[in-house]
């Protein structure tokens, strides 16, 4: 019998929406935690995540121009990863090792493998991976909100999970923890920001329920 497969690369499904219109939405949906964290945690968590998703576009860049490959940056998948890399380190990470964390998710994850779709992990959190291990101290900093800072003189703040297993809470509402309050990485603490992203992203049909 004729086989009327056809074998082909991806994608395999087309239609109107572009790479570069799912990752503006993507980063519009990231918005809000970011903002989030840049009130709860200060000035130190906008620079974070500038630094970061700058450091993500230029290396992207400069890798395509190096190898004499299409610029991919008008994609809007770096300022993804940068975005993405940012909310998941404490604000008081030297920037340094943003700027390195930032090299490993484009460049060696990323691009190495082919660039978008075609590597192996995500970038951000194969980055953040990698990061923990080689910067423990500074990645495992559970950095307390800014106005907690402020009045303690505490280097680290205890998060939710932490102290759960002893039965406990940390010394926040149930409201403060919802509205993120609490210590952690600057994207992860507010669930009422993450969830406004997640409600934009069903409204784009970017994801569905």
């Amino acid at each position: 019998m004729e086989n009327n497969l056809i074998v082909s690369v991806s994608p395999h499904v087309h239609g109107k929406r572009t790479t570069s219109n799912v990752m503006l939405d993507v980063v519009i949906a990231l918005l809000p935690a970011a903002i989030a964290g840049v009130v709860i945690f200060g000035i130190n968590a906008a620079i974070l995540c500038a630094v970061c998703v700058a450091s993500c576009v230029v290396f992207e860049f400069l890798f395509t121009k190096l190898c004499h490959r299409r610029t991919t940056v008008g994609d809007f998948s770096a300022v993804v990863t940068g975005l993405l890399l940012a909310m998941n380190v404490p604000a008081t990470l030297p920037i340094w090792q943003a700027v390195v964390g930032s090299f490993i998710a484009i460049v060696i994850v990323k691009c190495l493998f082919g660039g978008l779709g075609c590597n192996f992990a995500n970038p951000a959190i194969t980055a953040r991976v990698v990061m923990l291990i080689a910067f423990t101290g500074t990645m495992a900093a559970a950095v307390p909100p800014k106005a907690i800072a402020d009045s303690v003189d505490v280097a680290t703040y205890a998060t939710p999970l932490s102290v759960l297993p002893n039965g406990t809470l940390p010394e926040a509402t149930l409201m403060d923890m919802f509205l993120g309050v609490r210590g952690g990485a600057l994207g992860e603490t507010s669930a009422a920001a993450l969830l406004i992203g997640f409600v934009y992203l069903l409204v784009r049909k970017v994801i569905t329920w």
